[in-house]
């Protein structure tokens, strides 16, 4: 085969250094954006990220995104932080405190289910009225079949 092709779906949730809740309304409206712009243009090959949908609370982020195959999630989502944190402390010296927690959890998405998740990603005020980041992570990784002590899923 010539070349190659793939289609790499992935939900990413991450979230503020102790859950705290920097992400209000007027941050997010202009951080989603720019953090679209940071997967376009992520180490080592820019412009082949394509962020499909992103959304969240003050205290975490959710991203659906397609990635490349030869480039691997760890680099892009310390881009991400590292980029956005920068960003934040520059464009609101009010948040100087403001930082993102260590980790993050990735989940690989059928092409089948991108409704779902984009919707689950859109009603993210509404479900936080019911379920805290806590439980929604830990609901998250059990369906996904991922390996974890729960003492060190959250600080």
């Amino acid at each position: 085969m010539p070349g190659t092709y793939s289609q790499l779906l992935l939900h990413i949730v991450f979230s503020t250094k102790g859950r705290a809740p920097w992400i209000t309304a007027d941050v997010a409206e202009r951080l989603y954006p720019y953090i679209g712009g940071i997967v376009r243009t992520a180490p080592p090959h820019p412009h082949k990220g394509v962020l499909y949908d992103i959304g969240g609370v003050e205290d975490h982020v959710h991203m659906y995104l397609r990635w490349r195959p030869d480039g691997s999630v760890s680099d892009l989502m310390r881009t991400v932080k590292a980029r956005s944190s920068k960003w934040v402390h520059e464009t609101y010296p009010h948040l100087a405190a403001f930082a993102w927690q260590e980790g993050y959890s990735v989940f690989s998405v059928s092409k089948s289910q991108e409704e779902a998740v984009k919707k689950y990603i859109a009603g993210q005020a509404e479900h936080h009225k019911k379920e805290d980041f806590t439980s929604e992570l830990l609901r998250l990784l059990r369906a996904h079949g991922v390996e974890f002590d729960e003492k060190y899923v959250v600080d």
